[in-house]
């Protein structure tokens, strides 16, 4: 009998003080009484070392759109789970980048963005492929990161692609730019005929010489590549590299650059005083951040080059521009913050599709993306082809004009006029 008053008891008091907690938690909010687990996305880019610059703009990019996501209630088809960026530094070395995947993943990123650099970003794909980690690449223009691992699954040799990409492609860098320059000389009303290529000999810089080539080819326009002059990246002189152009007599310099390297070859290209109509690169990440026009100042006036750019014509890109000048500290909303805010809603706008946090969910989700709230300057909505690729994703022909990048090309995206040929020193 003692023992049934004892079970009845300890039975009364396991029931009240379940009830006593129901109702203790009644009072506070829901998010208290049940809080969904973040999702968490691995961040990585160059923050520190040559490319610094534009890794750290991207990492704030990205950082604006997790906290917009975030306040505006999280993934709600997910139960308004908030995401969570887990940073990585690839210090600007691909060895480093495929090491920061496997650090990230290990502290439970579910995907990955990144990372600035084509060399950084096609060592993280081995590891996201083999991890099963959706990896949607914001920045990084190489083709072969993405056309070899749809290669390897068409194959057979993998079965799954974990890896896609909302940036233009090198071949797609050259096939605009190739455009671009005919287009603008058509409209200056001049005819350059002798175009000098020069580029970084890194992944990105031989994939987009080899793009810019090829289109030219292909295009037969009215000015000829006279010469292909490449430098290791970084490099410590180029003085030699730029009296080989200077000799080629040409009407146009043509260079894909790092920051780095622009810093020694715009002062050099102005001390050899080559007559030239004008620089315009096909495509040159170190001639727009703030520390590039703080370094180059008027050498880096009027210079030309066809990037992926910011759609300023969209009120909202105007309104997260001016956010970003302040939380940057007066920089440009620019090709790497804007990327990678746009990668970051891409993330967002995939998972309310997928309203699942597994792996291969997330990819059948990727491949039906159609996706237009995006800031940058596309042609068309954001769409994922057979490669992996964004075939939307285009460039736009900036020029520094008043040390301030602009857009000057094609018309339906310029703000200012273009000044070509570049005004006699």
């Amino acid at each position: 009998m003692s023992e049934r008053r004892g079970t009845d008891r300890r039975t009364f008091l396991k029931t009240a003080g379940a009830a006593a907690g129901a109702t203790a938690l009644a009072g506070f909010p829901a998010v208290l009484r049940a809080q969904t687990p973040a999702f968490k996305v691995g961040v990585v880019h160059p923050v520190t070392g040559p490319i610094a610059e534009p890794g750290q703009a991207c990492r704030l990019g990205a950082q604006m759109a997790a906290d917009a996501i975030n306040a505006a209630g999280g993934i709600k088809s997910l139960g308004g789970m908030k995401l969570e960026l887990l940073v990585g530094d690839t210090q600007s070395k691909p060895d480093v980048g495929r090491t920061e995947a496997e650090r990230v993943i290990g502290q439970g990123a579910q995907m990955l963005m990144g990372s600035f650099d084509s060399g950084s970003t096609a060592a993280m794909v081995p590891v996201t492929q083999q991890r099963r980690i959706p990896f949607l690449v914001d920045i990084a223009a190489a083709d072969p990161i993405t056309a070899n691992v749809a290669k390897a699954v068409k194959e057979g040799q993998q079965k799954v692609q974990y890896v896609y990409r909302n940036f233009p492609t090198g071949s797609s860098f050259g096939r605009k730019a190739v455009q671009y320059f005919g287009e603008i000389f058509h409209e200056a009303g001049v005819s350059p005929k002798r175009v000098v290529l020069m580029y970084c000999n890194d992944l990105f810089g031989q994939n987009n010489a080899k793009g810019f080539q090829a289109a030219h080819a292909a295009a037969k326009p009215s000015w000829d590549i006279v010469d292909v002059i490449p430098w290791p990246e970084p490099p410590q002189d180029l003085s030699t590299e730029v009296s080989r152009a200077k000799a080629a007599k040409p009407d146009i310099i043509a260079p894909i650059t790092r920051p780095a390297s622009a810093q020694l070859l715009l002062p050099e290209i102005r001390k050899q005083r080559l007559d030239i109509l004008g620089i315009v690169g096909p495509g040159s990440p170190g001639l727009y951040e703030a520390g590039q026009l703080a370094a180059l100042k008027e050498d880096l006036e009027y210079v030309m080059s066809s990037l992926p750019w910011a759609n300023f014509k969209n009120p909202r890109t105007q309104k997260v521009a001016e956010d970003y000048l302040k939380r940057s500290g007066g920089k440009t909303f620019d090709t790497n913050s804007g990327y990678s805010y746009d990668g970051m809603m891409l993330i967002a706008d995939i998972l309310e599709r997928a309203k699942s946090t597994d792996s291969d969910t997330i990819v059948e989700a990727i491949k039906k993306t159609n996706y237009t709230n995006g800031l940058m300057q596309y042609a068309g909505p954001v769409v994922f082809n057979e490669i992996g690729d964004n075939p939307n994703a285009v460039t736009t022909m900036v020029q520094v004009l008043g040390q301030k990048p602009v857009a000057v090309w094609p018309k339906e995206a310029a703000l200012q006029k273009f000044v070509f040929p570049r005004p006699k020193r």
